[in-house]
């Protein structure tokens, strides 16, 4: 991952034990989402995305934006990974709904649309976590992003 000023003083303001576990969030995915996604600040949140140079029309609702895929940030009360992913296509979603299940060893899974919501830094699953930055490539977060906004 390229260093980032945005992104070094996003994790400045968070404190321990927490940073820790940001940190480890960001480099899981770092290391396992596919080739083509880069890290940026996007709406206020380190993210991965894609960028402008493979994908020139940026994000529908503000084109000077790159694409969003996932997003990490921080609340008061626990750490958010935003997965534009599971929103948009539900195989992916019962494919994670099952493996967090199988890998999550009891724990509830706290989530909304595209939001999972983590509460004790010390029960995050970061094998699966890997396991789903590792699940769709560039080629197909555009595809069926693409396919979303024409419906």
């Amino acid at each position: 991952m390229k260093a980032s000023p945005e992104i070094d003083a996003y994790q400045n303001g968070i404190p321990e034990p927490w940073l820790t576990a940001f940190q480890q969030m960001r480099t899981s995915i770092g290391r396992n989402i596919p080739s083509g996604f880069e890290e940026a600040m996007s709406y206020g949140m380190p993210a991965f995305v894609v960028p402008h140079a493979l994908y020139p029309a940026g994000y529908h609702c503000r084109p000077a934006e790159p694409l969003p895929f996932i997003s990490l940030a921080m609340q008061k009360n626990f750490l958010a990974l935003y997965h534009m992913g599971l929103y948009a296509h539900p195989p992916l979603l019962d494919w994670f709904t099952r493996e967090w299940a199988l890998q999550a060893a009891g724990l509830k899974l706290d989530m909304g649309k595209s939001c999972i919501r983590f509460k004790k830094p010390e029960s995050i699953p970061f094998a699966l976590i890997e396991d789903l930055a590792r699940q769709m490539s560039v080629a197909d977060w555009v595809r069926l992003y693409e396919h979303q906004l024409k419906r």
